[in-house]
């Protein structure tokens, strides 16, 4: 019986090749979507689950309050002694680790020169904690003595090739000369933290280099990225609950202190577990681009409801091809079939169909994934489709699917009459109501992905195009190297010899990056200055660094050290915190005293606001001055203004200048635009995928469409006969079949409006600027849905309105 099934099914399938072919290329794309959705969010969702016991793993943040309790800054990384007075304090905490990732560093061996982004000094149990894996050396002394090093075995290829680098040398920025002690594995690709060079953490102890006693007792840098490892089973929020009292215990308190000044009311601790922070943490200072769970959330359910749509596509198409069954249903019910043995020869075929439109997306998967890792900008390997929940899922997958997409058709066809089948009169509108509902449901969600796709790419042009109070373009930034400052203003004078190079400033930091410095402010208020409440963000810069930006003075002027020797202590304010303080008008700042970190001088000029960071924050209070107000505002960057359309030979200029003044620093430069374009990279790809995917949404609910189109007009031949006969036109007909699937668009364009528009908007609201949706774009989606399924549908009613009418009513 089984055998004889199969037979049918084969002879079925290969007969109607049309409807056969658009139900396994329907089932196949939803299936493909689903499991390339599935490759990005099991990947997303697998960061640091490689690490040892690391649901025990935990990493200690900060946060940073206003006496009135507004959060100001939170960061992924706390001061130094905090991790071991928590070690100390706290028994239960069986492992802790530190590291301090450096930032671009400079690393020689021999003649070579080169620039790290990721050289951390870590200190010894950072190894174990993290499984790291030695292919060479000693893990359990490899970061013990002071200026030993390990290499990442891509890094140490990079500077050794195939010879072994153990006990080579490497100087580390200009001066740390260092041994390489072993080569380790690194981590994978999804973790959060990717260390390429380990530096022994006693080699800071060094006051040359950090100093023993910062590391004991300096709680302004929360530059340490701090671990610890809890027993099993204990809840973290134990140890969380202890944390204000420990601050209070430790950290000294301000010489200005007040009641609202106690530590633990200005900064607070807090653990992260560790497989939680790519997807649920976006600090200020983290340590690579996260994810983002809502992303995951959003692309699952567009998964769902790709598979949703093939799902009634293939019911709509099924049943429009029960007029073509309909006497095979008959014969078998006339010699004995039960209705229980014709679902179960239906649901067989629905299941075989799924079954190989499976094995097709499976293959057809493994050869998108790639595309898929580029567009998502992560490496997505086919390993991930061969996990055994996976494996188990796939074997599944054709058999819930399978029954899912072919109940509805099974029950519809065995539910026929013999009697009427066999005389002719076949009467299938049952349902029809049901059917239209699944077409309603296919456009509701292809309309609100047309929608949501439009609305992310206004909102990606908007932040391209927004006016940011500073000029980006043509704008070279370098790493600024201390050893330049002795010699700059001949640097300077040098590169501005060249017509391309426009002019050229310094800064402690550079726009697209985040503003996280700050100190206590205190501003004139009538005859005394009183603090602030607002946390003022500072920026160290030079005289140039305005005018390199064309960022435009509101009120007052720039720094002019040269003429003015006092404006070494003045401050440059911009609108938001003359706004902040409380004073009226930019004009009315200019000259008022002003004290910052301790340094007590007056506002000198203020600028207009502009986006220093990202437009998905808002802009703050900052203020701005010389470097040499303040030790802790050395400057860490040079930005060049090119100028004229020569830019490489503007490059050539500049490097050969740093070179000249220079010689052991290797000269990298990135573009400024280029830095801006990547504050929303993770916009310009959900915007991409979004468009793929309510591209293939629409093309499989049209198939749908074109099921039900295709049963209807069936259903309707006759009448279309009469119609003809009594002088009715092609066109005529065609309006009329068509309009009642219009009908059926413009209810789910209704449905998907406000849906889409909610979902929308609750999006926006991730960016502190932002559009206000446009009203065009509903009707926008809902017309191209509609000429869509227009197209589907006339390119089927042509055919039948222009049929010779002899042929439909030759029975009658």
């Amino acid at each position: 019986m089984l055998r004889h099934y199969l037979t049918v099914t084969v002879r079925n399938l290969l007969k109607h090749k049309l409807i056969s072919g658009i139900n396994l290329f329907g089932l196949t794309t939803g299936l493909t979507c689903c499991l390339l959705i599935l490759a990005y969010i099991l990947h997303e969702t697998s960061y640091d689950r490689r690490v040892p016991e690391a649901e025990r793993i935990y990493r200690v943040t900060r946060d940073f309050y206003t006496p009135d309790g507004a959060t100001t800054l939170e960061l992924s990384s706390v001061a130094p002694p905090i991790g071991p007075l928590l070690q100390s304090d706290f028994p239960q905490i069986k492992q802790m680790t530190r590291l301090l990732f450096s930032g671009p560093i400079v690393v020689r061996h021999g003649e070579q020169i080169l620039t790290e982004d990721s050289l951390a000094f870590a200190e010894p149990s950072f190894l174990p904690m993290f499984g790291i894996r030695m292919l060479s050396g000693d893990a359990r002394t490899a970061l013990q003595e002071p200026r030993a090093v390990l290499l990442e075995q891509r890094t140490a290829r990079k500077y050794f090739g195939n010879d072994n680098p153990v006990n080579q040398e490497l100087k580390i920025d200009a001066g740390i000369l260092c041994k390489v002690v072993g080569v380790y594995q690194g981590l994978p690709e999804n973790a959060h933290l990717h260390p390429a060079v380990l530096v022994s953490f006693s080699t800071l102890n060094d006051s040359t280099i950090y100093g023993e006693r910062n590391l004991r007792t300096s709680w302004s840098n929360n530059a340490f990225r701090t671990y610890i490892q809890l027993p099993a089973g204990y809840d973290p929020a134990q140890l969380e609950a202890q944390f204000p009292a420990f601050l209070d215990r430790h950290k000294p308190q301000g010489k200005r202190a007040t009641s609202y000044e106690r530590p633990s009311k200005t900064t607070s601790l807090a653990l992260q577990r560790l497989t939680d922070i790519h997807l649920h943490s976006n600090r200020a200072d983290e340590i690579e681009a996260n994810g983002d769970i809502n992303r995951v959330y959003i692309f699952g359910i567009i998964a769902l409801f790709v598979l949703l749509i093939a799902c009634i596509n293939y019911m709509n198409l099924s049943t429009a091809r029960a007029a073509l069954r309909a006497k095979e249903v008959g014969v078998r019910k006339v010699v004995g079939a039960q209705r229980s043995e014709i679902i179960l020869q239906f649901l067989g075929e629905s299941v075989l169909i799924t079954a190989v439109a499976t094995v097709l997306a499976v293959g057809c998967t493994v050869l998108a994934l790639p595309w898929l890792s580029r567009l998502a900008g992560t490496a997505l390997p086919s390993q991930l489709l061969w996990q055994p929940p996976v494996l188990l899922a796939l074997l599944v997958l054709p058999l819930v699917v399978g029954v899912v997409s072919g109940l509805y058709p099974a029950l519809f066809m065995s539910s026929f009459q013999p009697q009427q089948i066999l005389k002719g009169f076949l009467k299938v509108s049952g349902g029809l109501a049901f059917r239209r509902v699944l077409v309603v449901v296919q456009f509701v969600v292809s309309i609100g992905l047309l929608v949501s796709t439009a609305v992310v790419a206004l909102q990606l042009r908007y932040l391209q195009q927004a006016p940011l109070g500073y000029e980006r373009e043509q704008i070279v930034t370098l790493a600024y190297p201390p050893s330049l400052t002795p010699q700059y203003e001949a640097f300077r004078h040098a590169l501005q010899q060249q017509a391309g190079v426009q002019a050229l400033g310094r800064s402690s930091r550079i726009p697209t990056g985040r503003l996280l410095d700050a100190s206590d402010a205190a501003a004139a208020v009538g005859d005394s200055l009183r603090p602030t409440s607002a946390d003022v963000k500072y920026l160290s810069i030079d005289e140039y660094f305005l005018p390199t930006y064309g960022i435009r003075l509101a009120a007052g002027r720039n720094f002019d050290p040269k003429a003015f020797p006092t404006d070494t202590m003045g401050f440059i304010l911009n609108a938001t915190a003359v706004r902040t303080i409380g004073w009226k008008s930019p004009a009315e700042a200019v000259g008022q005293e002003f004290r910052y970190g301790g340094v007590r001088g007056r506002v000198l000029g203020v600028t207009n606001d502009y986006h220093f960071e990202s437009l998905h924050q808002p802009i703050v209070p900052m203020v701005m001055f010389l470097s040499t107000v303040t030790s802790r505002a050395s400057y860490n960057d040079l930005s060049v203004k090119l100028a004229g359309a020569d830019v490489p030979t503007a490059l050539q200029h500049l490097e050969r200048t740093w070179k000249q003044f220079l010689p052991d620093q290797p000269f990298t430069y990135t573009f400024l635009d280029e830095s801006y374009a990547k504050l929303y990279q993770a916009e310009q790809r959900q915007t991409l995928l979004f468009s793929i995917f309510a591209g293939i949404a629409i093309l499989i609910a049209c198939l749908g469409l074109f099921g039900l189109s295709s049963f209807a007009i069936t259903q309707r031949v006759k009448e279309i006969g009469i119609r003809k006969v009594l002088g009715a036109s092609t066109s005529t007909i065609v309006m009329l079949l068509s309009s009642d699937f219009m009908k059926l668009v413009l209810v789910a364009a209704l449905l998907a409006f406000p849906l889409a528009w909610y979902a929308m908007h609750r999006w926006l609201q991730d960016f502190a600027y932002r559009i206000d949706m446009p009203w065009w774009v509903f009707p926008l989606a809902g017309l191209a849905a509609a000429g869509v399924a227009l197209a589907t549908i006339v390119s089927q009613t042509v055919s039948v309105a222009r049929a010779n009418p002899v042929k439909s009513l030759r029975t009658e």
